[in-house]
């Protein structure tokens, strides 16, 4: 028996395998698919997402097979510059295929012992007071404590566990393909600056190998129908005046802007997470960060709910709050497609935001902050500080970050260690000296005035002590976030 069942095996399942398994859980990823995926349908990692890996000391290998980037233009492709003013040390984009980022992550779960099944499809389960039977596609029985839904959008187990998933219908398609072509690059080049002038939702960049990944608008909405090499063409046309000798696509696809959240993240013992509690346009490239960090909550209170440490509550607060982040992004994605369309008041309402957005930095700065999700805040009690809630940056040249590789939270000071994490030292590391550096945002500000901040094993803050010495309320949100000290 497994302590915990994931269903999928995409970013969301392979980092949630790996955040259970630093905490000691036995997980097994179950995945339909034969094979990894070979298509990358993401491009890239968000601030958010990069903080992530380097909480869990993964960073440099992603860094080493991806590009980063700081460039404007991601929120609707308004603005075309990078705001400066950030609270991360690393605020930029990581420009990496989804194929190499599940590659990462799969290397990184195995490594720490999730075993993953592929061509191992789930069908059916049923759940008790002590856990779920869960039935594959080939007649077998796997049973678990718990059950993970990370299988998409069209989550087997969101429909079996009865989930309602409303939302706003598919309004317009977009054909994504990677083709050769046959006109000079220089010229597609030139066409498609001119093109994108007025149609946002096109373009063409290259690949490698002589492919070209080629985005186009759809024409009309035509569901389940596998788009082909000729519709292509003739959507090209219609949007560029050219069909750019598009030929041999190695991959044809078609995705709409529905909408849709789904009514409830757990029901019992089983979960949702990733695309399976939420699907949106990919405008503005959020939805594998948004599962990624669906992962990066869930897991350590998993873990906690399994071993037992877990204060009452506590795996509560996953859906209470994750669901409206995710509702959130829903409402941002609906606003991004309506700046992106060609009609006259979309067109002049997009005129008006992006004067906005050009002339002021705090404009810039907040579309960002919540298309990079750095600008979430969780209610998280314990007063009314402007960090608590808010996931903490990196401090102290990268130390911080460091301490919470194996999955720990961290209490963070500028002194010596005059507080103190005395029977939650198995959960929480103690950062000391660091004082905060003038361009280190509010936790910077706290630290150099000789506070102390501690953060959940997920970066989010969930205590400050402002004062030197001063630790009124550490060890009640000590208890309430990692247990009883001493419990194993």
């Amino acid at each position: 028996m497994s302590d915990v069942v994931i269903a999928g095996a995409g970013p969301t399942g392979l980092l949630l395998a790996a955040e259970l398994r630093l905490h000691g859980a036995d997980v097994l990823v179950l995945d339909k698919d034969p094979a990894p995926y070979a298509w990358s349908r993401a491009l890239g990692l968000h601030v958010r997402s990069i903080e992530i890996m380097a909480q869990r000391g993964l960073l440099e290998k992603f860094l080493a097979r991806g590009r980063t980037f700081r460039v404007g233009g991601f929120f609707a492709a308004l603005g075309d510059r990078w705001p400066e003013g950030l609270d991360s040390a690393h605020a930029y984009v990581l420009g990496i295929p989804q194929t190499v980022t599940e590659e990462l992550l799969t290397a990184h779960a195995t490594g720490l012992g999730a075993r993953i099944v592929r061509g191992a499809e789930v069908t059916g389960f049923a759940q008790d007071a002590e856990g779920v039977d869960v039935r594959l596609a080939d007649g077998s029985v796997r049973r678990a404590g718990w059950l993970v839904g990370c299988d998409g959008g069209r989550s087997t187990v969101r429909s079996l566990l009865g989930v309602g998933f409303p939302g706003e219908p598919t309004r317009t398609e977009t054909l994504l393909a990677e083709a050769r072509v046959t006109l000079p690059a220089d010229e597609v080049t030139a066409v498609v600056t001119e093109v994108r002038e007025t149609q946002k939702r096109f373009g063409l960049g290259p690949m490698g190998d002589g492919y070209w990944r080629i985005v186009v608008p759809a024409r009309g909405v035509s569901g389940d129908v596998a788009p082909t090499v000729e519709e292509l063409r003739a959507c090209l046309r219609a949007v560029a005046g050219t069909d750019f000798g598009v030929r041999e696509p190695r991959r044809l696809t078609r995705f709409g802007d529905a909408t849709r959240l789904a009514e409830r993240y757990r029901v019992g013992r089983v979960l949702l997470a990733g695309d399976a509690a939420h699907i949106h346009p990919p405008t503005g490239g959020q939805g594998l960060n948004l599962g990624i960090q669906d992962a990066f909550n869930l897991g350590w209170k998993l873990a906690a709910r399994i071993t037992g440490r877990a204060a009452d509550g506590l795996l509560d607060t996953y859906e209470s709050e994750r669901r409206p982040v995710a509702a959130e992004v829903l409402e941002n994605t609906r606003a991004q497609m309506e700046l992106l369309s060609t009609t006259p008041g979309a067109r002049a309402v997009r005129r008006l935001l992006g004067e906005l957005v050009g002339s002021y930095e705090a404009v810039n700065q907040h579309l960002i902050e919540k298309l990079t999700a750095i600008g979430v805040r969780y209610e998280v009690g314990g007063g009314d500080h402007p960090l608590l809630g808010r996931r903490l940056r990196d401090l102290g040249g990268g130390r911080v970050y460091e301490a919470m590789h194996g999955g720990r939270g961290v209490l963070v000071e500028s002194g010596a260690g005059r507080c103190s994490v005395a029977g939650w030292e198995d959960r929480v590391a103690h950062v000391v000296g660091v004082t905060g550096g003038g361009d280190e945002g509010p936790a910077g500000e706290v630290l150099r005035g000789g506070g102390a901040i501690l953060a959940r094993p997920d970066g989010h803050v969930v205590w400050t002590g402002e004062a030197p010495g001063r630790a009124e309320g550490l060890r009640e949100a000590l208890e309430r976030w990692f247990g009883t000290a001493g419990e194993r």
